[in-house]
């Protein structure tokens, strides 16, 4: 009878089987293995160590307890399964192209008495799927709140879902769904309210999983918002003086982009004469009748939004010669533009002043020379009178009398 060499080696592990149950107990043999995780699709390594073997033999068994290697045989028709390594130490075997029903617990026997196992578990990852992000909205108004879903489909385990807008991290709901044996669907949402500086912002639906790195789906928020409005003042640089022309345009901006503008005078009705060309107010020939408040209101299909102007209309400038040798002094005149009046004003009331006071001293002087020289006058003509017997008597014995005449001073003014 013909033996073949399946039927041999049958036979010879039947036999091996038979002798290792009267093998003696070997001490100090250790059988060691690891688990091992890989992601479906690639190739996973188990190794079976042995440390002080003495002679005893290895094998590895599939979850089912099926042989699938003795030694450096294999017995099992997989080709999936390939010997990396065979020695008194170790055996090492790597399984390729994984997938799902290669999951479970391998077993790395040494037979010794009694035999020892070690147990290498096998886990399966499943990368999910690209993430899918829906917007609830394509475009939302600023103020609105708005609301994305993130999808990651067929994974194991379960991926986990982060949500980053710019720079800001949000918390989203998530839910989780078995959709196959050991596989599943994870979903989460998120809501918040936008503004018009989310507009173009990118919102992330990150995807964390550990069969995978980098995962993401990503979706641009479009926001529309009312218009931003600013008066601008084209002419004139300075002041605003009687006479002048007044050119102020206004500037608004908005997501759709306004579609209406329109000038208004508050309270009261804009000057006949006064042009408006589109975002443009023109008003020539300026008088104080003209003050008050110039309002540009802007609207779009969002709102409206508006922005004020103070018109205040200053008395014309004095004209005062500049002169023309002293470029300092001619600018410095130019920059002192903006209050002539106080300064004149000034002036004037401090040269007045100056003067009264002048001429209110120049009297209270005067005053007092005159009080002064004319009492001298009568204070000599009366020197001597009052000891005469009559009017003669007295001009003869005045001091010095007659003969004295030289020395006698009058004074008139």
């Amino acid at each position: 009878m013909a033996i073949t060499g399946s039927g041999s080696l049958a036979i010879s592990f039947c036999v091996f089987v038979i002798s290792a149950a009267f093998l003696p107990k070997v001490e100090g043999q250790n059988l060691a293995a690891d688990n091992v995780s890989v992601i479906e699709g690639e190739t996973a390594t188990i190794s079976c160590r042995v440390k002080n073997n003495d002679d005893s033999v290895i094998q590895l068994l599939n979850p089912n307890r099926q042989t699938i290697y003795f030694k450096d045989v294999r017995p099992l028709k997989d080709s999936r399964f390939q010997l990396v390594n065979f020695s008194d130490n170790e055996l090492r075997v790597s399984l390729s192209n994984v997938s799902l029903s290669d999951e479970g617990r391998y077993v790395c026997q040494l037979y010794t008495d009694p035999p020892q196992e070690a147990y290498a578990d096998i886990t399966v990852l499943v990368p999910p799927g690209s993430p899918i992000i829906v917007s609830r909205e394509d475009v939302v108004s600023e103020g609105n709140e708005t609301e994305l879903t993130c999808t990651a489909m067929g994974s194991k385990p379960a991926a986990s879902i982060r949500w980053m807008k710019g720079e800001e991290e949000l918390t989203g709901e998530t839910t989780v769904e078995e959709i196959d044996e050991r596989l599943f669907a994870v979903t989460s949402q998120v809501r918040f309210s936008v503004t018009k500086e989310d507009d173009g912002v990118s919102v992330d639906c990150i995807i964390d999983h550990p069969a995978v790195k980098d995962l993401l789906a990503q979706r641009h928020l479009e926001v529309q918002y009312k218009p931003e409005v600013k008066i601008v003042v084209t002419y004139p640089e300075g002041l605003t003086r009687e006479g002048d022309n007044l050119d102020l345009t206004c500037i608004a901006e908005g997501k759709p982009h306004p579609h209406q503008i329109n000038w208004m005078r508050v309270e009261e009705d804009v000057p006949p004469h006064a042009v408006v060309t589109g975002a443009d107010l023109y008003i020539e020939n300026l008088n104080k009748s003209y003050n008050g408040t110039y309002r540009c209101v802007a609207s779009n299909t969002v709102g409206e939004a508006y922005d004020d102007y103070i018109l205040y209309v200053y008395d014309a400038p004095t004209t005062i010669p500049t002169p023309t040798t002293n470029p300092v002094n001619t600018q410095d005149s130019r920059a002192g533009e903006g209050a002539p009046q106080k300064i004149d004003h000034a002036v004037i009331g401090g040269v007045v002043a100056v003067v009264m006071f002048a001429i209110l001293c120049a009297l209270i002087v005067l005053g007092r020379y005159f009080a002064r020289h004319k009492g001298t006058y009568f204070t000599h003509e009366a020197k001597g009178a009052d000891d005469a017997a009559d009017a003669d008597t007295a001009i003869i014995n005045a001091e010095g009398g007659h003969n004295n005449t030289d020395e006698k001073k009058e004074y008139y003014i």
